[in-house]
């Protein structure tokens, strides 16, 4: 098992590699002087000259990005020049409470996905695999920030039952019971697209299990129907079904962009986006990249689960 996690970790190398090469051509690809965008009203042809030597702004395209990538591999992320830090600190500030509102979302989206999947493939072709079908289908097809401004009109706005926006309360709260209620409506936003994508790959791959041979051999010896389902059916189809949610995680983190956005949720995704509109090339570069090894990551995690369910992959 070491060395298939050794492997895994070598090929994610030339990955970083390749978005760290891909997140910086497109900030240098953006409209516009980051050095004008950043002084404003006091950009000076004199200071804006002055601003791109500090930014190292005026040397060639591959130098700029020799220099960036030689300071990524020291662990120095630069200095967001909007915020005045470190944007290595800003991001762990931020991605933490992102972390909380994806990491939420993905247990969510997994738990409710496949419960889905499963009643619906046992319940094959009746009124209970129609339903769950017409629900996934809905869920699928709702954009994630557009069920988030309904589920504030309807829970927030109507019934009052959650706040709309923010991670604590304002005044007082900030304990677990305040954050839970903050969170529960960006994490049910964020998860009713992946709870759909993992529900229907669920079904299909339940499916087709409930088809093998060795299935009616279990149920022939006598094993009762919920050890046959969760026991024997629910291992074989989680081989499938493992590396979708893999990919769901990358779609969480970043549809956590649209919904930190609705929901004011203080997270990396709120922080790239005020970022983006100051020409902070710096805070995005790191934000962008971070949130891109996170996803790696998750899916490396993904692939040695799917190896352990199935050891023929470790070949």
């Amino acid at each position: 098992m070491s060395t298939y996690i050794a492997k895994r970790l070598l090929a994610a190398i030339p990955v970083l590699f390749g978005l760290s090469i891909i997140v910086f051509l497109i900030m240098a690809m953006i409209p516009g002087d980051p050095a004008t965008a950043i002084l404003g009203s006091y950009a000076t042809p004199e200071n804006v000259e002055k601003l791109n030597r500090d930014l190292g702004l005026d040397k060639p395209l591959p130098q700029q990005y020799l220099i960036w990538l030689g300071n990524l591999l020291q662990g120095d992320f630069g200095r967001s020049f909007t915020l005045n830090r470190p944007v290595l600190d800003e991001v762990l500030e931020r991605f933490s409470a992102t972390l909380i509102l994806a990491g939420t979302s993905l247990v969510l989206c997994t738990v409710f996905g496949l419960l889905a999947g499963i009643v619906s493939a046992v319940r094959q072709f009746g009124w209970t695999d129609r339903i769950v079908t017409f629900f996934v289908l809905i869920g699928i097809s709702i954009p994630s920030f557009f069920l988030g401004l309904l589920l504030i009109l309807l829970f927030a706005v109507r019934f009052k039952l959650f706040p709309a926006s923010g991670m604590y309360a304002i005044y007082g709260g900030g304990d677990l019971p305040d954050l839970l209620r903050h969170l529960f409506l960006p994490a049910v936003a964020l998860a009713v697209i992946a709870t759909g994508v993992i529900a229907r790959l669920t079904r299909t791959a339940m499916l087709e299990v409930l088809r093998q041979d060795y299935i009616r051999t279990a149920r022939a010896k006598g094993l009762s129907e919920r050890k046959v389902i969760y026991m024997h059916a629910l291992k074989a189809a989680m081989v499938s079904v493992v590396p979708v949610i893999g990919l769901q995680a990358g779609f969480v983190l970043g549809g956590a962009v649209y919904i930190e956005t609705v929901f004011q949720w203080p997270g990396i995704g709120a922080m790239l986006v005020k970022a983006i509109s100051t020409r902070d090339l710096l805070l995005v570069q790191g934000g962008v990249l971070f949130v891109a090894a996170a996803y790696v990551f998750v899916n490396l995690i993904a692939d040695v689960v799917q190896s352990i369910l199935d050891p023929r992959l470790k070949s």
